[in-house]
């Protein structure tokens, strides 16, 4: 059996590399009770080392706090703009597309090129500004009660509008997924007209920078296996990749 030393060097080990680690993997790696990993995990926090999550750990805190659009717009900002430029670039002739909010989304508007007459759906007010003058570009906005740090609409009427609607793809923005828990925002509200546009859309696609995987909001929107593409940055880990993979997700990772 491994020294408590020998243990713990280990788990940071893997941390570095992977960035979250599993309970059930560190009792195979160590020959070790789930009893005596989930101590060192709890020493490790303690010691600022690490955060525990369900069944495991990571690097970074997975729980995150809401926070207005104008400043998380600059965050990451090389990423969401290569992110922006190849999903504006999925985009078919005379398409129909739903744009929900966020800011990776507003970076995918800003790349628009329209092929034909595209229809977008959306429910970010940033969103809709920012296409509005392309003349190729019919614009619907969904409406309901403005939920201002995201500049986008919420609620009950926004959602009824979409069962009238059935669009080819989602263009989805999130502020955290966990391979377990899976895709989340920091708003209950916006989580619920989020499953109303998975709904709405015959493929969804999720536009996310690497600093969102292994991170936790908390409003759930749905679970991997109801998206179908995840287009991101190559700061994602390869074990992360291949955990999507394997869950039938596919995974566009675009060069810095």
């Amino acid at each position: 059996m491994s020294t408590l030393v020998e243990r713990h060097q280990h788990i940071l080990e893997v941390l570095k590399e992977k960035g979250t680690v599993l309970v059930g993997d560190l009792c195979q790696d160590l020959n070790v009770s789930s009893v005596t990993i989930r101590k060192d995990l709890q020493f490790l926090e303690d010691k600022n080392k690490l955060f525990r999550t369900h069944g495991g750990a990571t690097l970074t805190n997975p729980y995150i706090g809401d926070r207005p659009v104008i400043e998380k717009v600059a965050i990451q900002s090389a990423e969401k703009e290569k992110i922006g430029q190849y999903a504006a670039g999925l985009i078919e002739y005379n398409d129909s597309i739903l744009i929900a909010s966020g800011t990776t989304v507003f970076y995918l508007a800003k790349n628009i090129q329209p092929k034909g007459n595209v229809t977008v759906l959306t429910s970010a007010l940033n969103v809709a500004i920012e296409i509005a003058h392309h003349p190729g570009i019919e614009v619907i906005q969904l409406g309901g009660i403005m939920r201002k740090t995201s500049s986008s609409v919420t609620g009950l009427y926004a959602e009824k509008i979409l069962e009238d609607f059935s669009c080819s793809k989602l263009f989805l923005g999130v502020d955290g997924i966990d391979l377990e828990f899976g895709l989340t925002t920091t708003s209950m509200q916006e989580a619920q007209l989020n499953k109303k546009m998975i709904m709405a859309a015959r493929k969804t696609i999720v536009l996310a920078d690497s600093s969102k995987f292994g991170k936790r909001g908390l409003g759930k929107i749905c679970t991997l296996e109801d998206i179908e593409q995840i287009i991101t940055d190559s700061n994602i880990s390869q074990h992360t990749v291949e955990q999507l993979e394997a869950r039938g997700v596919e995974v566009t990772v675009l060069p810095l």
